[in-house]
C-alpha cells in the first residue's frame, strides 16, 4: 500500500499502482488486504510453484495460464506443487496482481514491503524479479478456513481504451484561466509512451498557466495533475517525487486511480469534474465493495494444474 510518513525526508510513497486490485487479490486468498503481492506489468513472468498454494490473480487480464489451462481471475484457485503459471498477451488493462495465501515473504522497509525501484529498496532485494529467483511465501490459512471466494462479476472493474476519471480542483487551479480549465475538463488526452510508475504523461491540447513569477515547489499528492511549461499534463502516480514546482490544475480522486493505472500508452483519458464530497463517497463505496462483494460461492475451490 506504500511507504507513508516519510515524504518529508524525500522518500516517495511507492506501493501498488492499482490498490483496489491488490487488496482484492489478498482478500480472495484470506490475507490482510495490504499483504505483499506481485505487480505484473504487461509482460508476465513464468512462475513454478514449489509447493501447493492458494492464489488469486486480479487487475488487468494478461492471459494467465496454469499448465496450459486458462486461470480464472478475481477468484481464489488451488495450485498444486510443480504447476507452471505463465502470462500472455494483455486482453484488458496492463497490471495484474498475484496474491498467495500467507503473503509473499519479503521484509518491510520503512513500514512497507513495496519495491521502490529508483531507490532500490523494499520488495525482493529492491529490484524486479529475474530468472532463477526463488520467492518464499508465509504459511497461510487452510482452504477450509478460507473457502472458495470470488468477486461478484458486476463489481469486477472493466478496463477500456477510453477512460474517464474524476478529478477535483488542484491547489493552483487559479493560475489557469476559465478557458483553460474548460479545455482541460472537455478534451481527450492520450497516454504517452513516456509514462511510468512515477507519472502518466499525457498528450493533447496545450493547457497554459498564467503566472507572474516562478512557483515555489510544494508537496505532491497521488493523482495530482501538474502542468509543465509545454502545456502537456502529467498525472503523478505511486512512485511520484515528493515535491514539485509545476502548477497543479487538478487531482484525480483516489477511487479512480486504479482505472488510470490500468491505462496503457495510446489510451485516451478524459477528466470529469468532481467535488470533494463525491470523491469521499466514491472511496467509501470502493471500500464497501472490498468488504461485501467478495463472496463464497462453492464448497470447494477451483483447481488448475
Amino acid at each position: 500500500m506504500g511507504r507513508h510518513g516519510h515524504q518529508a525526508f524525500g522518500m516517495p510513497v511507492a506501493g501498488a499502482m492499482d490498490t483496489f486490485s491488490l487488496q482484492a487479490a489478498n482478500l480472495l486468498v484470506g490475507n490482510d488486504p495490504s499483504a505483499a503481492a506481485l505487480e505484473i506489468t504487461l509482460v508476465g513472468p513464468q512462475l513454478r510453484f514449489l509447493s501447493t498454494a492458494i492464489i488469486a490473480v486480479t487487475g488487468g487480464d494478461l492471459s494467465p495460464v496454469v499448465d496450459g489451462n486458462p486461470l480464472p481471475m478475481w477468484e481464489n484457485v488451488l495450485i498444486e506443487a510443480g504447476s507452471l503459471l505463465t502470462f500472455g498477451a494483455p486482453r484488458s488493462g496492463c497490471r495484474a496482481y498475484l496474491a498467495v495465501d500467507g503473503g509473499w515473504a519479503v521484509e518491510p522497509v520503512m513500514g512497507s514491503r513495496s519495491t521502490y525501484l529508483r531507490g532500490q529498496i523494499g520488495g525482493y532485494q529492491g529490484r524486479a524479479l529475474k530468472d532463477g529467483d526463488t520467492l518464499p511465501h508465509h504459511r497461510g490459512k487452510d482452504f477450509n478456513q478460507i473457502g472458495y471466494r470470488v468477486m461478484q462479476a458486476e463489481w469486477v472493474p472493466r478496463y477500456r481504451a477510453a477512460v474517464s476519471v474524476r478529478a477535483i480542483e488542484g491547489p493552483q487551479v487559479d493560475v489557469f484561466s476559465a478557458a483553460m480549465r474548460e479545455r482541460f475538463f472537455t478534451a481527450d488526452f492520450c497516454v504517452s509512451l513516456l509514462s511510468d510508475r512515477m507519472g502518466y504523461r499525457l498528450e493533447g491540447p496545450s493547457i497554459q498557466a498564467v503566472m507572474g513569477k516562478e512557483m515555489i515547489s510544494d508537496a505532491t499528492a497521488l493523482g495530482a495533475v501538474q502542468v509543465p511549461p509545454d502545456g502537456q499534463p502529467i498525472v503523478l502516480m505511486a512512485d511520484r517525487q515528493t515535491t514539485g514546482g509545476y502548477p497543479k490544475i487538478a487531482t484525480v480522486i483516489t477511487a479512480d486511480i486504479p482505472l488510470l493505472a490500468q491505462a496503457q500508452a495510446g489510451h485516451r483519458i478524459r477528466f470529469v469534474p468532481c467535488t470533494l464530497g463525491e470523491a469521499r463517497a466514491a472511496l467509501r463505496q470502493q471500500a464497501e465493495v472490498l468488504r461485501s462483494r467478495i463472496i463464497a460461492r462453492r464448497p470447494s475451490p477451483a483447481e488448475v494444474s
